[in-house]
């Protein structure tokens, strides 16, 4: 009687205790992310994490999403885990934004993607790796994100290794 009711307090509290990202494993065998938080302010945390890039010798991974997309969440979801914590502490700053839905006419903040000169989001997510100049690094490929629910983790892992290093 007691544990129903623990694992129902600690469910409730994961959810209002605003974690960043709450996982769970979907049955396509990778992690997916229940949500991502988004911010209120995303130009800022923009802003804020390119200067922090440009302090610390990173790049910043730009992740152009939205809660309702299941291949925005399994993005997330692969981005939470500790492998990939790893890899974007070292060579990154990450920052979600939430994009609505660009393909239907509803996109939000997509003045931030035509920063970096993507004029079109043709749906989500979209993964945008930008050099603490501004520099789109993976101009050819951001907008290329669409399945990655069906991409493998070490595919997903290697690209973002090798975008890490790029030439802009």
């Amino acid at each position: 009687m007691i544990k129903p009711i623990l694992s129902g307090l600690l469910a409730a509290l994961l959810l209002v205790g605003g974690a960043t990202i709450t996982r769970a494993i979907s049955s396509d065998a990778h992690p997916e992310a229940r949500s991502y938080t988004v911010s209120e302010t995303p130009d800022a945390d923009v802003d804020a994490a390119l200067e922090r890039a440009a302090e610390n010798g990173k790049r910043l991974l730009l992740v152009m999403g939205a809660n309702w997309c299941h291949d925005s969440r399994a993005l997330a979801g692969w981005l939470g885990t500790d492998r990939f914590k790893a890899l974007i502490e070292r060579e990154y700053e990450l920052v979600y934004v939430n994009v609505g839905r660009p393909q239907s006419g509803d996109g939000h903040n997509l003045s931030i993607a035509q920063q970096f000169g993507l004029e079109d989001l043709p749906g989500t997510p979209n993964l945008l790796v930008v050099t603490s100049e501004g520099d789109l690094v993976n101009a050819e490929t951001a907008t290329t994100w669409r399945n990655a629910a069906s991409r493998e983790e070490d595919a997903i892992f290697a690209e973002l290794e090798q975008l890490a290093v790029a030439p802009a």
